[in-house]
């Protein structure tokens, strides 16, 4: 990170020599679909608006509908900024490097996921969750399922093989607690600031927290790995200097972003069953 932010400081004082060689061809922008695209581009427009203003480059938002069509457009240039949870950061990460972190909740630039069961489930450890039913939101989901295999992995459960596996319908964590809540499966796996999303349909206390796993990096912002250095430092400094409270983040519903370096997602990696990035 010290190198990183000192990289940012000290090239940055000859970017008004060098500006009028950025890339003249402008850049396109797009966000994980994990939300409607009438909420994408809520979020992601105002975003464009502001690098645009800000750098002086031409930043166009572009839109998908599916995470694999996000994850193959991020990889083959399609997407030259993108904003993405970490697992599918890393599987674009040949193509694309993060430059920022998004900032948000308590927990700031990390976050976890948690495993639920029945308020009367005779489930109560890790160790009891081997030949159990799980309902997990997508094998793509780091809080509903990355940070959960990463901590049962440690404890020596291979979820994928001593579990039964299915994914949520639409991916949807709410649909994950609704699945414990009727007694479809034994367990859930969930982010852990989605575990209230549902209290309007289901009782607090028909819901039971077996475990906290474990942490993992937050939001990824990205930038294609050929991008020049130039305007790949400009939209770095752009973000750091959104302002907490103002429209921008307000509209992603991130508190602020912070510089980032790719081995922060090693962990990611790792949970994954991804090679670690060479450095």
């Amino acid at each position: 990170m010290k190198r990183l932010t000192i990289w940012l400081l000290t090239t940055s004082i000859c970017l008004s020599t060098t500006a009028s060689f950025s890339f003249a061809g402008g850049y396109t922008i797009s966000m994980l679909p994990r939300y409607s695209i009438e909420e994408i581009s809520a979020r992601i427009v105002p975003l464009a608006e502001y690098l645009s203003k800000r750098t002086g480059l031409e930043i166009t938002p572009t839109f998908t509908s599916t995470f694999d069509q996000y994850t193959k457009q991020l990889s083959s240039g399609g997407i030259d900024i993108g904003f993405q949870n970490p697992y599918i950061y890393v599987l674009a990460s040949e193509k694309h490097d993060v430059i920022a972190m998004a900032l948000k909740g308590v927990n700031k630039d990390k976050f976890r996921g948690i495993i639920i069961t029945g308020a009367k489930s005779p489930l109560r450890s890790l160790s009891d969750l081997a030949g159990k039913s799980i309902s997990i939101v997508s094998y793509t989901s780091a809080g509903g399922y990355l940070s959960q295999k990463l901590t049962l992995q440690e404890n020596g459960i291979d979820v994928e093989k001593d579990c039964t596996i299915t994914e949520a319908p639409e991916n949807k964590q709410e649909n994950v607690v609704f699945s414990v809540f009727v007694g479809d499966v034994d367990a859930g796996f969930i982010r852990e600031s989605a575990l209230h999303k549902v209290d309007a349909f289901v009782p607090g206390n028909a819901i039971r927290v077996i475990e906290g796993t474990a942490w993992l990096p937050n939001w990824a912002v990205s930038v294609s790995r050929s991008m020049p250095e130039e305007d790949r430092i400009k939209i770095a400094r752009a973000l750091l200097e959104l302002k907490p409270g103002g429209s921008v983040l307000g509209s992603l519903k991130i508190k602020s972003f912070r510089l980032a370096e790719d081995n922060e997602y090693d962990v990611v990696r790792k949970a994954a069953g991804l090679e670690v990035a060479a450095q």
